[in-house]
C-alpha cells in the first residue's frame, strides 16, 4: 500500500473500520493496479490523443484538447484557490465539455470530486454539503441564478464557470498530476439511503478504472470508433461511467446534448452516429415509439440500468430496432454494473449473469447460501465495493466481507439471475431512486396532511411510481384540486422527479400495536 497524496485527510479519517470493508477480489479478470496512479491522468493519457473524445453541438474536443482543458483547471484549483491534495470539490452543472474537464481536473489536483444533479433543491444540496464538506463549489452559469446566491458562504471558495473559465485562460495547459495512490479517495458519491439523508460513498482512483475494466471491458468490448450517449447525469455512477471514463478508457468519444426527450436524443444518435447508448427502461419504452422514420442504424450496444428492466420493453425495443437491449443491476456502494449480459449470452426477462470479476450468491435471512430457485437477498463481491464515510450503515450493507445490496434475486439453474424486488423502502422510478421517508417528509409539510405514507407501485411506462397515503386535517376534503396542490407543493421543496405521482385519501394508515407503520399492508 502506497502512503496517501492527501494532506487534508477529511476523508482518509472517516473511511469505516476496515474490519468493516468488503473482501476485493483482484484476479486474471481485473488485475490489481499499481499504488501509485492517478485516474484522471490514466484515462486521459490514453494514447488516444487526437482522436475526438467530446462532441456537443458544433464542440470537437479531442483528448489531447480535454487533458489540456483539465490541467488549466487542475493549475487554478491549485495555484489561484489553494486546492490541496485532499480537498472536495463539488461540482454542480450540466452534462457538457466544462463538466467533463472541471471532474478530471479535480482528480489531476489530487481533489476528491462531488459531482451532483442540477436538479436538486437547495435543501437536498445543503445535505450535501453537510455530509461532505466541501472547499470549494463551482456550479454552471446558466442554472437559475439563485442556484448560485443559495451556495454562497457555504464553501470556501464559491466559484461560477464563467470565472473558472476567465482564469483558465492564464494558464499553460501543463501540469503535473498528483501522484494519489490507487486507494486514496477520489470521488464521493452520494446515495439516497432508506431514511432519506444523504449517504456518500467513497471510491478510490483505482474503483473508477475497475468499473471499466469489469463491466465495459467484458460485456460492452468498447472500440475506438464507438461514439456513447445517454441521458443519466454525471453525478450518477451509472452516468459517471458510461458518459465519461468508458469512452476514454478505450480512446472512444461520448456526446453531450442540451435539453430531454425523445427526439432531442434520435437528433443526437442521427447527427453523431452514436454506437452506444445509456438510458432507463422507460426511455426506451418511448424511443421504440418514436423510431418510424429516424435513421438509427448506427446503434449497436444499447445499456438500461437504474432500474429494473421489463420483459415486455426489452421485447417492444427490439421488435422496433432488431437491438436486444444490455439489462444491468449496479450500486451507487458498488459504483457501477456487477451484474449483466450482452450479445447471444441475453437471456430476455433476466439481468444476467457476474460479470467477469465479481461473485454472486443469493442469502436468506440468515446470510446463508440459498438454492438455485429460491429467492433472496443478492450479495456481491468484486473488485469495487461499499466504504461508507463515517461507516453509515457500513455493517448493514457489508456482510462476511460481501456487499448485500437489499435487492432480492433468485438465481436459475444457468446462473441467470433474475430480480424479485427491492427489500428495503427505496423505490426505483424512470431510473431514478427516491426514498420513501424523504417523499413522505415532503407530503407532510403540507397544511392539509395530518400524516402520510409513501410506498412504489407499479406502473408500465416508469417500472414504478411514487404513491403517497394521506390522512388529511379536520377541515380538508380530498378532491382533484387537493392532490394537484399536494403535489405542486412537494415539487417546489424537493426534486420533481420524486414527487408522488398518485395520492389517495384514506381515513387512518395501518399500524402495529407499537405505533410503527405497516408499509407493507399499503403495498399489499
Amino acid at each position: 500500500m502506497a502512503k496517501s497524496a492527501h494532506i487534508d485527510r477529511f476523508t482518509s479519517d472517516r473511511l469505516p473500520d476496515r474490519a468493516t470493508w468488503p473482501e476485493f477480489i483482484f484476479d486474471e479478470n481485473v488485475p490489481p493496479y499499481p499504488v501509485i496512479l492517478n485516474a484522471a491522468e490514466e484515462l486521459l493519457n490514453n494514447g488516444y490523443g487526437d482522436r475526438p473524445a467530446i462532441y456537443m453541438d458544433d464542440i470537437v474536443w479531442s483528448y489531447d484538447d480535454l487533458n489540456c482543458h483539465a490541467n488549466r483547471v487542475a493549475a487554478v484549483l491549485c495555484e489561484d484557490y489553494g486546492l490541496v491534495p485532499g480537498n472536495r470539490v463539488m461540482l454542480r452543472g450540466n452534462n457538457t465539455p466544462m463538466l467533463a474537464a472541471l471532474w478530471y481536473g479535480v482528480l489531476k489536483a489530487g481533489g476528491i470530486v462531488i459531482t451532483t444533479m442540477t436538479m436538486l433543491r437547495q435543501k437536498e444540496i445543503d445535505g450535501i454539503i453537510a455530509v461532505g464538506q466541501p472547499d470549494i463549489l463551482i456550479i454552471e452559469d446558466n442554472l437559475p441564478i439563485d442556484v448560485f446566491e443559495s451556495c454562497q458562504g457555504k464553501a470556501q471558495n464559491v466559484i461560477s464557470y464563467s470565472d473558472m473559465e476567465t482564469a483558465m485562460k492564464e494558464k499553460s495547459g501543463q501540469f503535473e498530476a498528483v501522484q494519489t495512490a490507487s486507494d486514496d479517495v477520489a470521488l464521493l458519491a452520494f446515495t439516497s439511503g432508506t431514511t432519506g439523508l444523504p449517504k456518500a460513498t467513497m471510491h478510490f482512483h483505482r474503483d473508477i478504472l475497475a468499473m471499466a475494466d469489469s463491466f465495459a471491458k467484458y460485456t460492452l468490448k468498447p472500440l475506438p470508433e464507438d461514439v456513447f450517449c445517454g441521458s443519466p447525469p454525471l453525478a450518477f455512477t451509472f452516468g459517471l461511467g458510461g458518459l465519461l471514463v468508458f469512452p476514454a478508457r478505450f480512446g472512444a468519444a461520448v456526446v453531450y446534448f442540451k435539453g430531454a426527450g425523445p427526439d432531442i436524443m434520435l437528433d443526437t444518435i442521427e447527427r453523431f452516429k452514436v454506437t452506444t447508448l445509456f438510458t432507463a427502461p422507460t426511455a426506451y419504452k418511448v424511443l421504440a415509439e418514436q423510431l418510424e422514420g429516424r435513421d438509427f442504424s448506427s446503434l449497436k450496444t444499447c445499456v438500461s440500468a437504474g432500474e429494473n428492466l421489463p420483459l415486455h420493453i426489452s421485447d417492444k425495443f427490439y421488435q422496433a430496432t432488431g437491438i436486444r437491449l444490455i439489462d444491468g443491476i449496479g450500486a451507487t456502494e458498488m459504483i457501477h454494473v456487477f451484474i449483466s449480459a450482452s450479445g447471444d449470452d441475453i437471456r430476455p426477462g433476466s439481468t444476467g449473469k457476474p460479470v467477469p470479476g465479481y461473485k454472486a450468491e443469493i442469502w436468506d435471512d440468515q446470510n446463508n447460501p440459498l438454492n438455485d430457485g429460491e429467492a433472496g437477498r443478492l450479495a456481491i463481491k468484486g473488485p469495487t465495493g461499499c466504504r461508507y464515510l463515517n461507516g453509515d450503515r457500513q455493517q448493514a450493507y457489508v456482510i462476511n466481507g460481501w456487499n448485500v445490496t437489499g435487492d432480492i434475486f433468485k438465481r436459475d439453474q444457468d446462473g441467470y439471475y433474475w430480480f424479485v424486488a427491492r427489500g428495503d423502502d427505496i423505490i426505483i422510478s424512470a431510473g431514478y431512486n427516491i426514498a420513501a421517508p424523504e417523499v413522505e417528509q415532503g407530503v407532510n409539510a403540507h397544511e392539509a396532511v395530518k400524516e402520510c405514507a409513501v410506498v412504489g407501485v407499479k406502473d408500465e411506462d416508469r417500472g414504478m411510481i411514487v404513491k403517497a397515503f394521506v390522512v388529511l386535517n379536520e377541515g380538508y376534503e380530498g378532491n382533484k384540486d387537493l392532490i394537484s396542490d399536494i403535489q405542486n407543493f412537494v415539487k417546489a421543496n424537493i426534486a420533481p422527479y420524486k414527487y408522488p405521482r398518485a395520492i389517495e385519501f384514506i381515513d387512518a394508515l395501518p399500524k402495529s400495536a407499537t405505533g410503527k407503520l405497516l408499509r407493507k399492508d399499503l403495498k399489499d
